[in-house]
């Protein structure tokens, strides 16, 4: 089965997850934002060895590490969807404009997209285009697990931003209510930001999105 571990990075506190297979040890870093000294411990404290790296979509508190993580475990890199293109060659602006140390722009080994899989070790994830926050952006679903990594699309309580450029908030619900809350309430999510919560819990009480908004 998949296992997954939050490992906060960056000062915007950004989930990054380490997924792994519970029977090989094979593991995915979902978007290394930055602190990977903290990432790399963690994955060392858990016992398992990294195989690639996957990301959500091109903002720099998920992607800005994924470069040099990637060169130093020689891993390969997928995600997200190729609309995010843009955003990861303008890495080296974005760190500018939010503060980051000067971080390096990345060609993805793999662009995602909608009805693709990635593997971890011997499982298999979903991936699902989720526009809105992004135009490119994407989540990993591990159906069997009941777990998606939703990156900035949905949060505990709120919804991912969309006044970034390409941004789109109908785009945005349209993702949230035709793609994600279909795939069934009893579903835990990791956000990009804060707590887990499950489907369930959006659909009843999320003031954005929920059924009641």
């Amino acid at each position: 089965m998949i296992q997954a571990n939050i490992v906060p990075v960056t000062p915007f506190e950004q989930n990054c997850s380490i997924l792994w297979c519970d029977r090989t040890k094979k593991a995915a870093v979902v978007d290394p934002g930055g602190d990977l000294d903290r990432i790399l411990a963690e994955a060392q404290r858990l016992g398992v060895t990294i195989e690639k790296i996957l990301i959500t979509h091109g903002h720099i508190d998920h992607a800005g590490g994924a470069a040099k993580l990637a060169r130093e475990l020689g891993v390969p890199i997928e995600g997200p969807q190729q609309e995010d293109r843009f955003w990861i060659e303008g890495m080296p602006q974005q760190s500018r404009m939010f503060g980051f140390h000067e971080v390096e722009t990345f060609e993805p080994d793999r662009w995602l997209e909608e009805g693709d899989t990635v593997t971890v070790g011997e499982e298999t994830l979903s991936v699902i285009h989720t526009p809105g926050h992004t135009p490119g952006h994407v989540v990993f679903l591990h159906a069997d697990a009941r777990l998606a990594i939703v990156g900035d699309v949905l949060f505990a309580g709120s919804i991912g931003r969309t006044d970034f450029p390409r941004g789109d908030h109908q785009t945005l619900i349209r993702s949230i209510r035709t793609k994600l809350f279909r795939l069934g309430d009893d579903i835990v999510f990791i956000p990009g930001h804060g707590p887990t919560s499950t489907f369930g819990d959006e659909r009843e009480s999320n003031p954005y999105v929920g059924d009641h908004a």
